[in-house]
């Protein structure tokens, strides 16, 4: 990659990502007891480190030295949510594809040093929904000045599994004109007296532990020669085949050729072919065009590899939707796909709005236009949208195929928290971990008359963060697409909503299918049960009469009875028996400095979804502090309320219908 386009590599200026200069410490210059508290994502160099002193919050860490035992961190930092297998329903349009073109994501998240470990108290954050159409997630970052090999924070592991996608640390070796240090390069593929490459070991022992999938190698340090440019190659077919033997995975990226030199080639070729058979996928760079992709995919299917392999760079960090884009050359739409789609950095969504508009609605709106297209409908693309949304591309997946599965449409990040609609916590926070696993079609609504707005919404919720609003005149009777599902029907299966009519009055039904669409962007094939409505939250069980097999699809048809409507959703379940799971074990502080405590506790046996801490308050009310798919939490600042000599907290293990354990508490002493 040419580093004119990196733009944002790194947070802060680029003179911030160079090594500090050698600088004598400063008294004192340690960061503060508390501070030192507060578990970050973690980052190394390979082997050696920058000359000088590491910036303010920043530690500079040797990934050789790294072992498990050592690392206070990882029962903050490991995910604990496998990755789920999903499936592929009819496509909602006649133009998304299965099997051909995937999407790879090149995102960051946050800065490389001070990224919190579990979410924070903000809701201006990255909340990514649209895991439909993505096959895998590279956690983006690095900086010479900073650390070399990042590994993903667990939330976003933890929400990318439930959806299905899996997801790549990132090694990034700078261009020299990001401080690059061809030493770095050398550390990374050095040899132990056996021969073996001791680096690629420690990354798949760090993927495992950290639970997440693989690795993203990026290798753009110039300087190397061809002995180098072998040493690397000896690497990567090592790191794949250790990599292969966990389950994990590994993607190439088009910077490095086989002599050691770098030289981006926009095209798999001679130059990077070998690399590219040492790895389960390529990134082709931004300088590829419609003949190199074409080639590319060839020469894949020449090597008996397959040309969605291949990953062809789309830059949009500057300019999102407004990117100039020749999608015809990757996604033509009236042959097969050419190649895959490699999106870098797609967080634009956030990061273009203006800072004092980055609420959560305003970055769904942004998010929902670029992965769904100017529509916001993906069964109904806008033809004229010269933007190639990938919902006008890609078929979505799912991952909604086992009982009990429950969502309260919580998208991980929210100005309130709420508990059976309400407020327990007033303060706005981001935890993607606590996402639910959200409707991989937003939004399809099958309709004669006028389509109503439908939008996740933020004034107000059953439980999380967010609920599904359908605002509008319904002059005609909706259905909206909920989820496209595989779940067993059995004389037990019963389906629950939770909702409330915020404006007008409206008919509802349930809407089941036990059968896929005729064809792609068909309604399906619906059976209809009515549901009480009010203006209150209220949830209304549901038997599936008279209806056997699987449930391919669940939705709600709506009819208005009066006026326009504002009709909620604030959550779903469709289940069996109901069972509660079992309460942690072990809940204590293991460190604390004033009013930050690091718990930790030991998971209860059964269906646990995450666990949810409390305060409880002098008054007997109970005020939420957080949640964490993890054995470990960290809370911050917590003060003494009403002259109290003591906080006593409350730990809860939550299922997968939301049903929740009996508490078990932990006092603290001021």
């Amino acid at each position: 990659m040419n580093p004119t386009r990196r733009t944002v590599l790194l947070a802060g200026a680029t003179a911030a990502l160079l090594p500090s200069p050698p600088a004598a410490a400063a008294p004192n210059s340690r960061a503060p007891k508390a501070a030192a508290l507060q578990p970050y994502a973690s980052y190394w160099y390979p082997d050696s480190l920058p000359s000088g002193t590491p910036g303010t919050g920043i530690t500079w860490r040797s990934l050789k030295s790294w072992r498990p035992a050592d690392d206070t961190d990882l029962a903050f930092n490991a995910s604990t949510v496998p990755l789920a297998p999903r499936f592929t329903p009819t496509p909602v349009n006649s133009t998304a594809r299965a099997g051909q073109a995937r999407i790879q994501s090149l995102v960051s998240f946050g800065p490389t040093a001070g990224n919190p470990s579990q979410g924070a108290t903000t809701a201006d954050y990255y909340a990514l929904t649209h895991w439909a159409y993505i096959d895998e997630l590279v956690f983006w970052g690095g900086s010479s000045g900073e650390g070399l090999i990042l590994a993903p924070n667990a939330p976003i592991v933890d929400a990318a599994h439930r959806h299905g996608v899996p997801v790549l640390g990132n090694i990034f070796l700078p261009p020299v004109a990001y401080g690059g240090q061809l030493q770095w390069t050398r550390d990374l593929v050095q040899k132990d007296a056996a021969g073996r490459y001791p680096l690629a070991e420690r990354l798949v022992a760090v993927a495992d532990a950290y639970g997440f999938d693989g690795w993203f190698v990026n290798a753009e340090t110039s300087g190397g020669d061809s002995a180098l440019g072998s040493a690397m190659l000896g690497f990567m077919r090592e790191l794949k085949t250790l990599a292969k033997a966990k389950g994990q995975r590994v993607t190439w990226y088009d910077s490095m050729t086989v002599n050691g030199s770098v030289s981006w080639q926009g095209a798999l070729n001679s130059q990077n072919e070998a690399f590219f058979q040492a790895a389960d996928d390529m990134f082709v760079d931004f300088r590829w065009t419609a003949a190199k992709l074409t080639s590319s995919g060839q020469r894949a299917g020449q090597l008996g590899r397959s040309r969605y392999e291949l990953w062809a760079g789309v830059d949009v960090e500057s300019n999102g939707w407004n990117s100039s884009v020749n999608w015809d050359a990757i996604v033509p739409r009236d042959k097969a796909h050419v190649v895959s789609v490699g999106f870098y950095r797609p967080e634009w969504t956030r990061n273009h709005l203006p800072a004092d508009g980055r609420g959560p609605e305003a970055f769904h709106a942004a998010d929902d236009r670029f992965w769904t297209g100017r529509s916001l409908d993906p069964s109904r693309p806008d033809g004229t949208d010269v933007w190639r949304a990938p919902a006008v591309s890609v078929a979505d997946r799912s991952t909604v195929t086992a009982l009990p599965f429950a969502s309260a449409f919580n998208t991980g990040h929210g100005l309130r928290w709420y508990e059976d609609g309400k407020v327990t916590s007033d303060k706005p926070w981001n935890h993607l971990g606590l996402q639910d696993r959200l409707p991989s079609r937003r939004w399809v609504v099958h309709t004669d008359g006028q389509r109503p707005a439908v939008t996740l919404d933020f004034a107000d919720a059953w439980r999380g963060g967010s609920s599904v609003l359908v605002d509008g005149e319904l002059d005609e009777p909706a259905v909206v697409d909920a989820y496209a599902t595989r779940l067993p029907i059995t004389a037990d299966t019963v389906v629950e909503l939770t909702h409330r009519t915020d404006a007008g009055s409206v008919k509802v039904e349930l809407a089941v299918a036990t059968a896929e669409p005729s064809s792609p962007g068909a309604t399906p094939p619906y059976t209809y049960f009515p549901v009480d409505s009010g203006s209150t939250w209220r949830t209304s069980t549901v038997r599936l009469a008279g209806l056997t097999g699987t449930a391919h699809a669940i939705g709600v048809r709506l009819t208005a009875t009066g006026g326009p409507v504002k009709w909620r959703l604030g959550g779903i379940a469709v289940r069996g028996a109901v069972v509660k799971p079992a309460a942690p074990t072990g809940f204590r502080i293991t460190a604390a400095s004033g009013g930050d405590l690091r718990l930790a506790w030991n998971p209860g046996s059964g269906d646990v979804r995450h666990h949810t801490l409390h305060r409880l308050l002098p008054d007997g009310t109970r005020r939420f502090l957080g949640g964490t798919c993890q054995p470990a939490y960290f809370v911050a600042g917590l003060q003494p309320e009403q002259g109290e000599q003591a906080t006593r907290l409350e730990l809860r293990a939550v299922g997968e219908l939301y049903t929740s354990s009996a508490p078990v508490t932990v006092t603290h002493t001021w």
